[in-house]
């Protein structure tokens, strides 16, 4: 190699700072890692084990991918960055690691439409939602109601249901 891993690995940092993938605060972070990424890759290929290296890399990135199932379950969360357990990984504790839930979902490959808590309490969210229905509540569903009641049914002189009951008592009253 022409150039140290140290030369490599900060102009791979300088790029991604300028195309704004990484803050400046997390420089030190990114740094790391990408050092023991290419020291690593730098190990395998001299060891032999693939004259290209893609063999090794293809293994960093297995291990990279952490399997975000497991840490999701019945009772608890467990949070893929620094391994504490909660019911909910909240936006607080996600914005220690300089994180959002879109930006965490997207790192570990999450699907968008999973919750970020534990399997019981989303359950009983749920659950709390079908009983509550806050969607009848909704101001705008009041008013759609609301203009819906208001609004003439059919033609001007038509009857309403109630209608034929009350002609029925009218006529049988007079006779």
């Amino acid at each position: 190699m022409s150039q140290t891993l140290l030369e490599m690995t900060k102009e791979l940092v300088l790029a991604q700072i300028h195309t704004q993938e990484v803050t400046p605060e997390g420089m030190e972070g990114v740094l790391h890692s990408t050092y023991e990424t290419l020291r690593r890759l730098q190990t395998a290929e001299s060891a032999g084990e693939s004259s290209s290296g893609e063999g090794a890399l293809e293994r960093l990135e297995s291990k990279a991918r952490v399997d975000w199932k497991g840490s999701i379950t019945k009772h608890a969360v467990r949070c893929l960055e620094c391994g504490a357990t909660f019911k909910q990984l909240s936006l607080r504790h996600l914005n220690t690691h300089d994180l959002d839930p879109r930006a965490y979902r997207v790192k570990y490959h999450i699907p968008r439409t999973q919750a970020l808590s534990a399997r019981e309490l989303t359950a009983r969210r749920r659950e709390l939602a079908q009983q509550i229905r806050p969607w009848e509540l909704a101001p705008s569903k009041r008013q759609a109601d609301s203009k819906a009641a208001a609004k003439p049914r059919g033609k001007a002189g038509a009857a309403t249901p109630a209608a034929p009951r009350a002609r029925a008592k009218k006529t049988v009253a007079k006779k």
